[in-house]
């Protein structure tokens, strides 16, 4: 067969059998697998070394786009349902993890020897008080990440601004390029990731050997339990504000969800997403077409659940007890991540990573995590896109162009984009 005819092997696969044969070999060697965790690190560092620019470009061109794009009771009630879908799925997240406590069974003796906890012995105002840099620069060289967040935050606002009022967005634009550029180093650095998880994940079970699975498995239950818990509660609630029977949620539901755990894409998801939200949950079309593109960058309740959940497991497979400062911190972390999402090929890698980071958790816990990412991903965007039609459905009531004759199946319409007059 010729090379063009040859089946060519997905990143993921290439990932999920690099976890697999570092499962198997780091268990068969034992402690020697030691002597390569260099080379696991050094593509680590690799990843790190991006971090800060690639999390002040997507927050500050999100920011920027959306505040230059869209103002009204629209974006107020986009964003004030976002903002509670996120806030409560990050504490669901926070709690399955004193529930399921994943991480624990785990021990990174050396990893914790290594780490100096950034954040002990802080108050909360000061904690509050340090998340506002004196100097940018100073922030982005120490890597300094809520800092770095929070000025992109603004900076996003204002360049949105500017825009709006000058008619010129070279500035955003500018940051957009090189958002792409950073994200496509971290591309070229992810080609690396099958011997970078390797390298990583077999001296992490050398040492501990089987021990790691049972932790592992824990995690995507404490998600897939989350998943469910979210689903039962939030449904019924918009269901019962809209007026409508919960009960045929699931049905119209299940075309999106099936794409959403086969793909593990929210972007894959969006035309669907946005179609069935006018012709099966009775949302606007002009609706419809704000928030789908929105919610799918900033609202992801599945992925803010996970995220928390992984700065637990992080925490407790290295046997570090976070103070109430820190998990707060680690909560408003993933929130702020969530903002922009990074969406490059194995964007968690980065994301875990950023969080290690930032609060100080050794990053021999993320190769385990990734080891498992694919079926994380896979519940992360199912709850991800399903929420997504639930803030239509709130924003489309709040505003008065909910059609409860289209959820009910009394009334038939096409989805048709929207065109402002």
């Amino acid at each position: 067969m010729s090379p063009k005819g040859k089946k060519k092997v997905s990143l993921t696969t290439k990932i999920i059998m690099a976890s697999v044969l570092g499962l198997i070999i780091g268990a068969i060697v034992g402690p020697w697998m030691e002597k390569i965790q260099f080379i696991g690190t050094i593509w680590i560092r690799l990843i790190q070394m991006s971090i800060v620019a690639l999390v002040m470009t997507s927050v500050a061109s999100a920011i920027g786009n959306i505040e230059s794009a869209s103002a009204g009771k629209m974006s107020f009630h986009t964003f004030k349902y976002i903002i509670l879908f996120t806030l409560c799925s990050a504490f669901l997240g926070l709690g399955l993890s004193y529930l399921f406590k994943p991480g624990v069974g785990i021990t990174l003796d050396a990893a914790v020897e290594a780490t100096t906890n950034q954040l002990s012995d802080v108050s909360v105002i000061d904690t509050l008080v340090n998340f506002v840099p004196t100097n940018i620069f100073s922030a982005m060289s120490s890597g300094s990440t809520i800092q770095c967040i929070i000025f992109s935050l603004i900076f996003g606002i204002a360049a949105g601004g500017y825009a709006r009022a000058t008619g010129r967005n070279n500035v955003l634009l500018l940051i957009k390029d090189i958002n792409g550029i950073i994200m496509r180093i971290i591309e070229m650095v992810m080609k690396l990731a099958p011997i970078g998880i390797f390298c990583l994940l077999a001296p992490v079970v050398g040492t501990t050997g089987f021990d790691v699975i049972f932790p592992m498995l824990k995690f995507l239950l404490a998600l897939l339990v989350g998943d469910i818990i979210q689903f039962l509660i939030y449904c019924p609630l918009t269901a019962f504000r809209c007026g409508v029977n919960p009960l045929k949620m699931p049905k119209k539901y299940a075309k999106m969800s099936i794409m959403a755990l086969t793909t593990t894409s929210s972007a894959v998801c969006l035309p669907t997403k946005m179609e069935d939200s006018v012709t099966k949950f009775g949302v606007s079309r002009r609706v419809a077409d704000f928030t789908g593109p929105i919610t799918m960058t900033m609202n992801s309740c599945g992925a803010v659940q996970c995220y928390v959940l992984a700065i637990m497991f992080m925490a407790q497979a290295s046997g570090i007890a976070l103070t109430n400062v820190e998990i707060l911190t680690g909560v408003l972390l993933a929130c702020m991540m969530c903002m922009g999402t990074i969406v490059v090929p194995g964007g968690s890698v980065v994301v875990y990573t950023f969080f290690a980071t930032a609060l100080g958790l050794p990053l021999e816990s993320v190769a385990i995590l990734i080891g498992i990412d694919w079926f994380a991903g896979a519940l992360r965007t199912l709850m991800n896109v399903d929420v997504d039609v639930l803030v239509g459905m709130l924003v489309s009531k709040d505003l008065g162009e909910f059609d409860a004759d289209v959820y009910n199946d009394k009334k038939e319409v096409k989805y048709v984009q929207y065109v402002e007059a």
